[in-house]
């Protein structure tokens, strides 16, 4: 077993330079998925390095599928032969994405056993979505201690999801891509990672309209083939380093930031008084910001909240809300769709930010509020990146543990921010 990781981190420095964001993990994700629907070779670049991308490159293998790391992004994919008798329960419980291989297993050899999937501890994640949309696609679904998928042939269909989830959304779409006939999904959703995988599997011969849209239309194919394609920024990524920059009073430049799908991350930040100017596809992050939360007419307390896409991330709120502590004036934070992934914010009070914690979904933050170095847990990717950001802007020594959190979703973090001048030290605890 690999000895847990923690991170010492001495804050109050500022920072400088440019970063470049990793391919977006929420994309890679799906795309590793969908390589199962061809029996061609599939070549993804820019694919991260983390050990969700590494555990499903582990799973894929585990079906008798070819799979090598030919660079260090780089992945050729090659599933002559699948054999899903039975996927890990160890590696399902590691990460959520194991979901994701319900629908090319369905498409591509009629059934799946799937355990339940693991992932980040952030409240009820419900998997309804996806086997609800798989049902209507022509699949029947057994529920017990696991998943088991089976299907005499999958059809298109009038699919209406319940709720616009990603990896439902995603799961439908591989589905459908080899499907008999002609599939519409509504209520879809249409995050950036989501039209990553569309653009790829129309790339392996799909035909799909709609894509960015709420509304999906995917017309069958016979079969799909080989490819090689690239994997978009990760526009979560990008939106943390925005945040790195406004607490730690940095100018920061974010190389190839995917521009187009950062409005809704931008006009957040600018409510928080922060903002960004693009150059080419480059954000450029001052360090001379307002830093003045601005108030909604009439001088009311305003409310930065996430929603689906094209809206404000989910992802991004822990960042938002670390970023609006360091910033003057109130804020209401609401999150939305997760009723545990505010609760890391007690550790932010303990190091002087003003925040009250209003419910599981709404946290009132007063700034801005100097912090000082404390001991810290990384309960999931998100909130760990944040007090992460939380660390680098206090006034002393900080000690992050569980820090394999943050490092599931991004890539070499610590070397990345120390290239910026972040004295970060990163640790493995050989005494557990």
């Amino acid at each position: 077993m690999a000895a847990p990781l923690r991170y010492i981190v001495e804050g109050g420095n500022t920072l400088a330079g440019s970063i470049t964001p990793s391919g977006n993990k929420n994309a890679a994700l799906p795309i590793i998925a969908a390589a199962l629907l061809t029996d061609q070779k599939v070549i993804l670049e820019n694919v991260p390095r983390i050990l969700d991308c590494e555990t499903l490159v582990e799973l894929i293998i585990s079906l008798g599928v070819t799979a090598e790391w030919t660079a260090r992004n780089t992945l050729a994919i090659e599933a002559k032969v699948v054999q899903p008798s039975a996927l890990d329960p160890i590696l399902c419980a590691k990460i959520r994405a194991s979901i994701l291989l319900a629908g090319p297993l369905l498409a591509r050899c009629g059934g799946v056993t799937l355990p339940p999937p693991g992932g980040d501890v952030i409240g009820r994640r419900r998997v309804d979505t996806h086997f609800l949309a798989l049902e209507q696609l022509g699949a029947t679904v057994e529920i017990g201690d696991e998943y088991v998928l089976t299907t005499k042939g999958l059809r298109g269909a009038d699919v209406f999801l319940d709720e616009p989830s990603e990896t439902a959304t995603e799961n439908a779409l591989m589905a459908a891509s080899i499907a008999r006939g002609t599939t519409t999904l509504r209520n879809a959703a249409s995050e950036p990672h989501v039209q990553d995988l569309a653009h790829f599997l129309v790339a392996m011969g799909a035909m799909i309209e709609g894509i960015g849209t709420n509304t999906i239309t995917i017309t069958g194919a016979k079969s799909l083939r080989g490819t090689t394609h690239r994997v978009g920024p990760d526009h979560i990524e990008v939106g943390s380093f925005i945040g790195l920059a406004a607490v730690t009073r940095s100018e920061l430049r974010i190389v190839r930031a995917g521009v187009e799908h950062l409005r809704s991350t931008r006009m957040g930040f600018e409510r928080l008084g922060i903002e960004c100017t693009v150059t080419g596809d480059d954000l450029l992050v001052s360090a001379k910001q307002n830093r003045t939360i601005v108030s909604d007419l009439g001088g009311h307390v305003p409310k930065l909240e996430d929603q689906p896409w094209p809206a404000f991330p989910a992802d991004l709120m822990s960042i938002a809300i670390v970023t609006a502590t360091q910033c003057d004036g109130l804020i209401l934070m609401h999150e939305k769709m997760f009723e545990s992934r505010l609760f890391f914010v007690d550790k932010l009070i303990g190091m002087g930010a003003r925040i009250v914690l209003c419910d599981p979904h709404r946290a009132l933050v007063a700034g801005p509020s100097p912090l000082r170095g404390s001991t810290l847990e990384s309960p999931d990717i998100r909130a760990g990146m944040a007090m992460l950001l939380a660390a680098l802007c206090a006034k002393g020594t900080s000690t992050i543990n569980n820090v394999g959190q943050i490092e599931r979703g991004y890539e070499r973090i610590d070397e990345r921010l120390r290239a910026l001048g972040a004295q970060i030290t990163r640790v493995e605890d050989r005494r557990s």
